[in-house]
């Protein structure tokens, strides 16, 4: 009887215990099948769509593309698209909702500076992925953000040099839109300026809001200051869709980029697309990529977003190869982890390389930077850039600028190999010290 009893026990306990571990099992492998979420963070609307719905469709055409080659790890991709409206604050409210909310495993978003500075500490707090595709004033490395757009010193430096050395500009106007990727932008230029000899009489610097659109006065003002006698040129940080008047504006007062040329950071083939370009030919723009690009890869790249996008006249730009930069990091970082754990795939993307477009080769840097090949090019009258001027190699994105004192003995390494072993983005290299945070 008694052992009769202890066999029934013992049956049942061999039945629970297969019971719970087929429902581990079960529950494993529903996990496994679940979608891998991807947040999307980009403005759908307000000042800064123009600029920023491009690079919502490419995450989608790239999302799309890897799904039809099995998705990672054996999952698919499901996309999550929010829409901050060119808000800063509501950049911020979206964020936290694809993190907490949504529980995306990264995240790909954001144009202007304000609107990163403004997610840093939700990403930072939910330990989330964010990969930032856009050009910005550097002075900044987040444990929790992958730079793929280009450092001041793989666009701004090169274009300031480009105008000196090879146009002979002396005079300088900085005009930008009023936050803080032209401000800093600015402040490096004018040390560097300064430093190579410019006097401050000789540097005029202007800024306006967002979406400003009353440029009359302020061309004015630029094509007096290049009329003193000496060679002037304008560096352009101008964001979003205030290019249009301003570019427009240049036409009607008859500036042309022989007089005064003007050479960009925020304007490439979409922000052209919409504007006559013929009073702009020979205007300038810096970037790492040009649609004209004449590659294999970039031929392939054209013709996938033509085929996704379903209309052959829709153009591509250098956010939109930062885009694709940064997702394919993130991909070959997943699978090499097995994992989307943040942590194991931020350490296990570190090192890691993807073709560029322009043939050559982007590497994720332990600074949470890339590297980037440096292309000048000329407005042509269909709206394309003919480039004038490239780097011979891919330039390391500098995360802390050379030409300003307080930031030239700052180092950024998330692997610790030159921050005294402890990873850190704000490492003083004469107190040898980690500031603490992440970021300035």
């Amino acid at each position: 009887m008694l052992l009769n009893r202890l066999k029934s026990s013992l049956l049942s306990a061999g039945t629970a215990l297969t019971l719970t571990l087929l429902s581990a099992q079960a529950v494993a492998a529903d996990t496994a099948a679940d979608p891998i979420k991807v947040g999307v963070l980009h403005s759908l609307s307000g000042t800064m769509a123009i600029s920023e719905t491009t690079l919502k469709d490419t995450v989608l055409m790239l999302v799309d593309a890897q799904n039809r080659k099995g998705g990672v790890l054996g999952r698919k991709l499901e996309p999550v698209v929010v829409d901050p409206a060119s808000d800063w604050p509501m950049f911020a409210e979206k964020a936290r909702e694809l993190l907490e909310k949504d529980k995306v495993s990264v995240v790909f978003g954001c144009w202007t500076s304000v609107s990163r500075k403004s997610v840093l500490p939700v990403f930072e707090e939910n330990n989330g992925l964010l990969f930032y595709p856009v050009q910005y004033e550097g002075e900044e490395s987040s444990r929790n953000v992958f730079y793929t757009g280009a450092a001041p010193n793989q666009q701004a430096i090169p274009a300031v040099d480009y105008l000196m050395n090879d146009l002979g500009a002396e005079r300088w106007v900085l005009a930008g839109t009023d936050y803080v990727y032209p401000r800093t932008t600015n402040k490096i230029l004018e040390a560097y300026l300064k430093g190579k000899g410019v006097a401050e009489e000789d540097i005029l610097v202007n800024y306006t809001p967002f979406g400003h659109s009353d440029w009359q006065s302020i061309v004015s003002d630029i094509k007096k200051f290049g009329a003193e006698g000496k060679k002037t040129a304008v560096v352009s940080t101008i964001n979003g869709d205030a290019n249009v008047p301003f570019y427009k504006e240049l036409g009607n007062q008859g500036i042309s980029a022989e007089d005064i040329p003007v050479v960009a950071f925020s304007v490439g083939e979409e922000e052209l697309s919409g504007i006559d370009t013929k009073p702009l030919v020979g205007h300038l723009a810096a970037w790492n990529y040009f649609e004209s690009v004449d590659t294999p890869e970039n031929a392939a790249f054209i013709k996938e977003w033509h085929d996704f996008i379903k209309d052959g006249n829709r153009v591509t730009n250098d956010p939109m190869e930062a885009t694709m930069i940064g997702f394919n990091l993130w991909v070959k970082a997943v699978e090499k982890a097995g994992t989307t754990d943040p942590d194991k795939v931020s350490s296990a993307i570190i090192g890691l390389e993807t073709p560029n477009l322009t043939g050559g080769t982007a590497k994720m840097l332990p600074n949470h930077h890339i590297t980037k090949p440096v292309l000048i090019g000329e407005i042509q009258d269909d709206g394309q850039f003919e480039t004038v001027w490239e780097t011979e190699t891919e330039v390391p994105g500098d995360a802390w600028s050379d030409f300003l004192a307080a930031s030239k003995v700052v180092e950024a390494d998330w692997t610790g190999e030159k921050t005294g072993g402890e990873p850190c983005g704000n490492y003083h290299t004469e107190t040898r010290k980690c500031s603490g945070q992440r970021y300035d």
